[in-house]
């Protein structure tokens, strides 16, 4: 387990046994406590709550019932997760949880913290600091990595509301039989195992605000009572017959494409709209180069200050290989290969060679000579087999039959020959996909 969690950049410290546990924990001293189920015995709640003051605690457990699950978080714990996961979505699903529960450094976030030279940053940040003391719900957008989340609590620690929560919730990172009663809250007797009534976070963020990270991941029927919520600023909980009224703002980010995930019937179209009344997309790091020496000094000076390090300087080279990496990883890999490169380089300069596979790193924003377009890039493999490869047929016949008549000039006869068909085909195609002859006779002279 260990290796996991190192390999994601959580640096975990192991106990043996639940003597050293209870000598270890201290107060903030730690962001999440896991424990095998083995060690709560036969009443969970119970032994938790002889533990001394403690973080939040995640168990991992070979029962993957939903009722073992209900068990477990009505006894206080925060998830309860299968040890029969795969290795990868077992490190995912910790790393979330341990980045939702991280208090932050270094104080609160602030909008001026994104200070930019680049013109798609200065402008995201305008708009930003418009939105700043309304209430309205905010959509925010950009690829994995480019900071949403930093970005939502910075408009809160600058909102009307910065003095209440700012809870964040991971919408992917929670089993979907759970993210209800997590989201909502649950009544006692509600489900096997809910022993006792509990809040859900958006009772907890109460004159606050709430961030649900990766809101595309939300299942359909939870969409339906998030718009209730949005709509009567009230819920019910699970199990529960009393509405509750909440004062929350909501946030809500995605990297996945809402819109395409409405066409396919996956998200809401009126939640959408109703989540989406102002929305702001983060720019992804290869649109803003310009910031990346900065960026890369203050992580540097951060990392170093951490590690008790000197001042520490970059090589001409390592900044060439810096601005010419395309950050497919956005900030966050920006910051992982700083701090590796504070931690391996030898002195106090650091290099090219000291960021992992900086040889191979190639801009990709703007080859000089692009490949042709290919139709494929068209092809929508998320389609039925054959519903995909008849809408990539029209669309290759669609761009034959332009081209054939760009060269042709518009003269359907011409154009047909080259083709190798009759014109009344060409004719009958031309109609089936709305091309005119006229538009190429004009286009051409």
């Amino acid at each position: 387990m260990g290796h996991l969690l190192a390999d994601r950049g959580i640096e975990p410290e192991i106990a043996r046994g639940m003597a050293q546990v209870t000598e270890k924990i201290s107060p903030g001293d730690y962001d999440l406590l896991l424990l095998e189920r083995h060690l709560l015995g036969e009443d969970p709640g119970g032994f938790l709550e002889s533990l001394p003051e403690h973080p939040e605690i995640i168990v991992l457990t070979r029962d993957d019932s939903a009722s073992e699950r209900a068990k477990l978080i009505s006894a206080g714990a925060l998830a309860a997760l299968s040890l029969g996961l795969e290795d990868d979505v077992l490190s995912s699903a910790l790393l979330s949880l341990a980045t939702r529960r991280r208090a932050p450094r270094g104080g609160r976030s602030k909008l001026d913290d994104f200070a930019s030279a680049s013109p798609p940053m200065r402008k995201f940040l305008r708009l930003a600091r418009r939105v700043v003391k309304g209430e309205s719900p905010l959509l925010i957008l950009g690829e994995t990595g480019v900071g949403k989340e930093r970005v939502a609590r910075s408009i809160h620690s600058e909102s009307p509301r910065a003095k209440g929560p700012f809870i964040t919730v991971n919408c992917g990172a929670l089993p979907e039989n759970l993210l209800e009663s997590e989201l909502f809250g649950h009544e006692e007797g509600a489900f096997t195992g809910a022993v006792r009534a509990r809040r859900g976070y958006f009772e907890l963020a109460h004159r606050g605000t709430i961030f649900l990270d990766e809101i595309g991941e939300m299942p359909l029927h939870l969409q339906v009572k998030l718009l209730r919520v949005l709509e009567d600023r009230a819920l019910q909980r699970v199990g529960g017959e009393r509405t509750i009224e909440v004062d929350v703002r909501i946030m809500a980010a995605t990297n996945r494409d809402l819109k395409r995930e409405m066409e396919e019937h996956r998200f809401r179209a009126d939640l959408y709209y109703r989540l989406a009344v102002v929305t702001l997309t983060v720019p992804p790091l290869r649109q803003r180069r310009e910031d990346i020496p900065d960026l890369a000094r203050a992580f540097a000076d951060r990392s170093r200050r951490q590690l008790g390090r000197a001042p520490m300087r970059f090589h001409p080279d390592a900044m060439e290989a810096l601005l010419r990496h395309d950050w497919p990883g956005n900030v966050r890999e920006l910051i992982n290969a700083i701090e590796r490169a504070v931690l391996l380089a030898p002195g106090s300069e650091i290099r090219a060679s000291d960021f992992r596979g900086a040889e191979t790193w190639v801009a990709t924003e703007a080859p000089p000579n692009p490949p042709p377009e290919s139709p494929l890039l068209d092809a929508d493999f998320e389609r039925p087999l054959a519903e995909a490869r008849a809408k990539l047929f029209a669309e290759f016949e669609k761009r034959y039959l332009e081209h054939a008549l760009t060269r042709a000039k518009g003269r359907v006869g011409n154009a047909a020959r080259e083709a190798g068909v009759n014109a009344r085909t060409l004719y009958s195609m031309m109609r089936r996909h709305g091309i005119r002859k006229e538009d190429f006779r004009r286009t051409s002279s």
